[in-house]
């Protein structure tokens, strides 16, 4: 019986005996491996968010400087100029007109007292898009993910970048949405060398930023996306289509009555007609 029974089954009774061992010891194997990958990515994780800048500091100290400010100072540098920042005046909130914090929200980031520093329902729209041209088109980065960029990563556009990104908005939100909205205002570019609501309303209107109407508020916020190539005194067909897209939004979230959007429509259309005060 147990010759048969080995002749049936094919397999010498040694190698029953080997095979559990081998199949425990691949499983531990695999197991340390895994073990070992996971504390990899965990130490690696670590020493990321370990080399990120804080933004604790930010919360009672205004920065005097961006990377995106001197990565225009080196450009000019290297262009055999002097340095290009010619304005840059801090105020608080308090001192920029509610017109341009609407304007800039609902242009830039509609969603921004909803979301946490990044807004997954406008970046899922933006991919989408892009499916549908089979190309990048519109970004979707909320004005907390642009602070960060603006604050530590300058213009480098890489993957690498955009992970860095998303944790430093996250800090920021830390800040809270009023903070955040402070710096941003602070350090936005709004031409050549002009950064700051305080430079850009002194540089484009000859007056504070506290003092900006709605129609100077939406020329501004339709600078935000091209700020070197888009000159209030000489507006181009995508400055001025865009500052009456902002203007609308006014409407759209009843923040002018219908009679005082069309008043505002016409003094856009006489502003963007005429010239306006030079940048000195």
């Amino acid at each position: 019986m147990p010759v048969s029974h080995q002749r049936k089954s094919g397999r010498p009774p040694c190698c029953a005996g080997i095979l559990p061992v081998v199949l425990k010891r691949t499983r531990k194997t695999l197991g340390q491996a895994a073990l070992l990958a996971v504390g990899v990515l965990c130490v690696a994780a670590g020493v990321f968010l370990l080399t990120l800048p804080s933004a604790e500091r930010l919360r009672i100290e205004d920065p005097r400087t961006t990377a995106l400010m001197e990565a225009r100072e080196e450009n000019a540098a290297g262009r055999g100029r002097t340095t290009a920042r010619r304005w840059q005046q801090w105020v608080p909130l308090a001192r920029i007109s509610p017109w341009l914090r609407r304007a800039v929200v609902n242009s830039e980031d509609a969603r921004f007292y909803e979301h946490e520093g990044f807004d997954i329902v406008e970046t899922e729209a933006a991919l989408e898009a892009a499916a549908e041209r089979g190309r990048l088109g519109r970004g979707a980065s909320t004005i907390t993910q642009q602070l960060a960029k603006n604050l530590w990563l300058g213009e480098e556009r890489t993957l690498w970048r955009k992970l860095r990104e998303y944790f430093l908005a996250r800090r920021l939100e830390d800040l809270g949405k009023r903070r955040v909205l402070e710096l941003y205002l602070n350090v936005a570019e709004w031409g050549d060398g002009i950064y700051g609501a305080e430079a850009a309303a002194q540089a484009w209107f000859n007056k504070p930023a506290l003092d900006l109407s709605p129609e100077e508020s939406s020329v501004l916020a339709a600078m935000l996306p091209a700020p070197r190539h888009r000159n209030p005194q000489r507006p181009n067909a995508r400055l001025r289509k865009r500052a009456f897209e902002i203007l609308a939004l006014y409407g759209m979230y009843q923040q002018l009555t219908p009679e005082q959007l069309e008043d505002s429509r016409a003094r856009l259309a006489d502003m963007l007609a005429a010239p306006m005060a030079a940048a000195r």
